[in-house]
């Protein structure tokens, strides 16, 4: 059905239309400026701001003009090895300026971005290099990762392998400190190159032309994996422009000084730390202050003496900070804006960040599949508590019912989240027909289950696949969730539906405790969460661990649980 006739006219000035009467089938549009190419982001920040620092790593500092100019002597020694259009080149990369220069430079050469996780095992790799079709290799030097992706070599259509190393940016005795030493190579020259080689020239690359950018595939970003293997989703220059623009919009414009930092510890090869850290930090002229990892001690200690400005994470980084053992030794004044995503941030860890420093992160929504732009919270004045804002311009959400995936539910009922916009995926690379089960209708189907308030905000509910069906109720494992991270002691808490002889299934709770807190019995969680939760809602099991299993971006990982749960039922059985 067409929304064209219900959508209002709205200017930057006129805020969100819905803000005080919201319908269903409304969104918001305002005139997107033609498309760019993914390169256009740096190109034009060394345009504006060729002087200003774009990035600083461990005290290493490049401007945007000198990034630039590495970026573009990556395109040209990517080209002397073959890269082109339709060549698609894998980034298997630890934060670290190699990524931005390496991510640029192919697409300035004319290939395609495939992010390879570098914490996957090499099974997944393997796969992903297979269904990816990837000719190169972009890898760091160091042990746990190079030794991997070598042992690829001859594995489908991969010919080259560039190596990098943190000593082509760094001290060899930082490097040390940071990573531990280098690999042992025997360094074959027909397949390897190392990365001070491929830059080794004179930056000027062969400019090459680009079809329509709403067909033409930037990057191919793999999804996780949780169900089934992952599919690569195929995300177009269009896609990442459409998204910046409308980041742009709904920042109003804002200008931002060279004293404004942005720290970057979300992980680049995840879509959120591409899209909204570094691509949308390019886009403000930001200084971004990028570290390996998260680290809370580092976090903490950089927002304190460098004076960071902006911070995005995932809850769990949230709560890794508030936390700290010594978290009211550090000044986090210099804050003015922080956001998160990933995942729904509980609301006790938005409730002590606040009470810590007087911000609310600004909780955002979206998936590999809408890279990653789907819902917003309001970039001026308090953020609606329990809700990941709503629905970004230019962005339709509709709830369909979980029984036809079709009909499109009241406001307040719960369904599937479904999307529509020009950020959404061409489709999933090779997989026609997973494709067309995601792209229904004209809608994106998330998996996500949902509803939408009568002042049009959205709330997360769960994932689809993740609700437990127990004795003919349906349960949401964040329900329980929120109620356990209430408890004064629990860090971190997660919920899996296990196999239940008598209700189907029932749920399971996993925690983790902040340091140094005294371990409860499972009788004294009941008794906590009874009049939290309804009857049917109170977990039948509760196991407690040091540490949970998370994804490479740092969000609390369900998958390795269950596998767990039904490898430990099935032994039993037998």
């Amino acid at each position: 059905m067409s929304h064209a006739a219900n959508r209002p006219k709205a200017s930057p000035a006129d805020g969100y239309p819905w803000e005080k009467n919201y319908s269903p089938g409304v969104r918001w549009d305002f005139p997107l400026p033609k498309a760019q190419p993914l390169a256009h982001f740096l190109v034009d920040a060394a345009a504006n701001w060729p002087d200003r620092i774009g990035l600083d790593f461990y005290d290493r500092q490049f401007t945007y003009a000198e990034l630039l100019a590495l970026a573009q002597r990556a395109a040209n020694g990517l080209q002397a090895i073959g890269v082109g259009p339709g060549v698609n080149v894998g980034l298997h990369l630890i934060n670290s300026p190699h990524y931005i220069v390496c991510l640029f430079g192919i697409v300035l050469a004319g290939g395609r971005v495939v992010n390879f996780s570098p914490l996957a095992a090499r099974r997944e790799l393997e796969y992903q290099l297979a269904d990816s079709q990837t000719e190169v290799m972009i890898t760091v030097g160091v042990p746990s990762l190079y030794g991997v992706v070598a042992g690829l070599k001859g594995k489908g259509r991969l010919r080259k392998i560039v190596v990098c190393a943190l000593e082509d940016f760094l001290a060899p005795e930082l490097a040390r400190v940071l990573v531990g030493p280098p690999a042992p190579r025997t360094v074959d020259s027909q397949t390897e190159i190392d990365f001070r080689a491929l830059i080794a020239n004179d930056g000027k690359f062969a400019p090459h032309a680009l079809g329509p950018l709403d067909e033409e595939v930037a990057v191919l970003q793999y999804t996780g994996g949780t169900t089934g293997e992952p599919k690569g989703a195929m995300l177009t220059h269009a896609n990442f422009s459409s998204v910046l623009d409308i980041y742009q919009h709904w920042r109003g414009n804002e200008t931002v000084d060279a004293t404004e930092k942005g720290l970057l510890v979300l992980p680049l090869f995840h879509i959120f730390g591409l899209t909204s850290a570094l691509l949308g930090s390019l886009q403000c002229g930001l200084q971004i202050v990028l570290l390996l990892r998260f680290d809370p001690d580092r976090v903490l200690s950089d927002i304190s003496t460098k004076r960071i400005t902006r911070f995005s994470g995932v809850p769990t980084m949230y709560a890794g900070m508030i936390n700290h053992p010594r978290i009211k030794e550090f000044d986090l004044s210099s804050l003015k804006r922080c956001g998160s995503g990933g995942a729904p941030l509980p609301a006790d860890v938005a409730q002590r960040f606040r009470a810590l420093t007087g911000i609310s992160p600004k909780e955002g929504y979206g998936l590999t599949e809408t890279a990653p732009l789907a819902t917003l919270q309001r970039h001026e004045g308090e953020t609606r508590t329990g809700t990941v804002g709503m629905p970004a311009p230019h962005s339709l959400i509709e709830i369909v019912s979980l029984e036809d995936g079709k009909t499109v539910l009241p406001i307040g009922q719960h369904g599937e989240i479904c999307i529509t916009g020009p950020q959404i995926m061409k489709g999933y690379w090779n997989k026609p027909a997973a494709t067309a089960d995601a792209l229904r209708d004209g809608r994106f189907h998330s998996g996500d289950i949902g509803f939408l308030d009568s002042d049009g905000y959205v709330t997360l509910v769960d994932r689809k696949k993740d609700m437990i069906l127990s004795g003919g109720f349906n349960v949401f494992p964040r329900t329980i969730e929120e109620a356990i991270y209430e408890h004064p002691t629990v860090a971190e808490c997660t919920v899996i539906g296990v196999p239940d002889a008598h209700r189907g299934q029932s749920a399971k709770a996993f925690i983790a405790l902040k340091p140094d807190s005294k371990a409860f019995s499972f009788e004294e969680l009941l008794a906590f969460l009874r009049d939290k939760l309804a009857k049917y809602e109170l977990p039948a099991e509760m196991e407690i661990r040091d540490s949970l299993p998370k994804t490479g971006v740092g969000k609390l990982s369900k998958k390795e649980l269950v596998a767990e749960e039904l490898a430990k039922r099935a032994a039993k059985a037998s």
